[in-house]
């Protein structure tokens, strides 16, 4: 039989519990990892892989003072860049077509994000994954002078495969006489192609306009909502979840952005009043200005269910898979430059996200807005 210990003896093991405790809690709290992928970054053989963020509001938003003629000053300024790649805010049909075989975690997700290219897979005989296979086949043997019947059907092709802004590039490279039915491209399709050259949305009137202007032949849907949650089957929490993140959201910095907004807004009908808004909110300062509002707030917001801190890891988690997929189109194509065109409140995560990649390098959007 043995004896326990003597108090004293459990009296300073007790203690030195507590100071391991204290000295674990200290390490996790300050230790820094010593490896900087952003501090390795060659440079490569070959040209660099250049990346342009441009945060953008989101047009239909920006009620009738915008005019589409508006984009033009931003549009010559981003041409004379010559991107080779451009990323849009856009969920890629595979995706969709992903999503759409877990309705119980995404139904509304589906219907917010994912056209219905139910009627193109139908008019081309092709589904979602086979028509994203197909225009790959046929862009890897593109001609360097496609016929309008080679446009047309890759169009229907990239409609089929849930890429519209891709297959809007397609349209908008065809002279207006053959923009018309056939190799795939129904009627609806047709109309649906012409309706939404017009809208206000970002991809539609400036990276679809854009990369036909400079001869590109496709976009690259690389957004990401596959963190999406359904929202709480229980009402009050719901409502609870709603308050705590609308309450964070309540802070000088809301109001101080609010009020800079409404200054710009004023101003779109001056000549250079788009091109204004657009140095505002690619400048240097607006990521922390945006964090402090929105994102900083809601990591404070003190619920005991921690709501805010939930909202910031879905932001965080829906960055990161954004940035990893325009990291995948770099790896297939080195030496590109990309322009990539999100909603401002992403642009300083797409940033310093991509920053930590080897092969990325930034551009100074300011740089190329003067």
């Amino acid at each position: 039989m043995s004896l326990p210990p003597p108090r004293s003896m459990i009296a300073l093991a007790a203690v030195t519990l507590i100071a391991l405790g204290a000295t674990t809690a200290a390490s996790a709290q300050d230790y820094r990892q010593a490896f900087h992928p952003d501090q390795l970054k060659g440079p490569p053989p070959g040209a660099l892989n250049e990346v342009l963020v441009l945060g953008t509001p989101h047009l239909s938003n920006l009620g009738e003072g915008f005019k589409p003629a508006s984009l033009e000053p931003l549009l010559d300024r981003l041409a004379a860049w010559k991107p080779t790649a451009i990323a849009t805010e856009d969920l890629s049909g595979l995706q969709c077509d992903s999503l759409r075989r877990y309705p119980s975690r995404y139904a509304s997700t589906i219907e917010s994000y994912c056209w219905n290219s139910t009627p193109a897979n139908e008019a081309t005989g092709l589904d979602v994954p086979a028509a994203n296979a197909e225009a790959e086949r046929l862009l890897a043997a593109w001609p360097a002078q496609p016929t309008a019947a080679q446009r047309r059907r890759l169009a229907a092709v990239f409609l089929a495969a849930g890429e519209r802004g891709s297959a809007l590039v397609q349209w908008l490279r065809l002279a207006p006489e053959d923009r018309i039915v056939g190799e795939g491209l129904t009627e609806p399709l047709v109309a649906m192609l012409n309706r939404i050259k017009d809208r206000p949305n970002e991809t539609w009137l400036i990276s679809a306009p854009l990369a036909a202007r400079l001869g590109l032949e496709r976009l690259w849907s690389v957004d990401d909502h596959s963190a999406d949650t359904p929202d709480p089957a229980d009402p009050a929490e719901k409502k609870a979840y709603g308050d705590a993140v609308m309450g964070a959201w309540d802070n000088p910095a809301t109001a101080a952005r609010r009020a800079e907004d409404e200054q710009l807004g004023a101003r779109l009908g001056e000549a250079d009043g788009l091109l204004q808004l657009y140095r505002a909110y690619n400048a240097s300062a607006a990521p922390q200005r945006t964090y402090l509002s929105d994102f900083g707030a809601a990591f404070m917001e003190p619920s005991p269910q921690g709501f805010g801190r939930q909202y910031l890891g879905y932001w965080e988690t829906r960055n990161l898979r954004m940035v990893a997929n325009m990291r995948d189109v770099l790896g297939q194509h080195p030496g590109t430059k990309m322009l990539t065109i999100v909603g401002a409140s992403h642009k300083g995560y797409y940033e310093a996200y991509l920053d930590q990649m080897h092969d990325v390098r930034l551009v100074d959007p300011q740089a190329v807005l003067r």
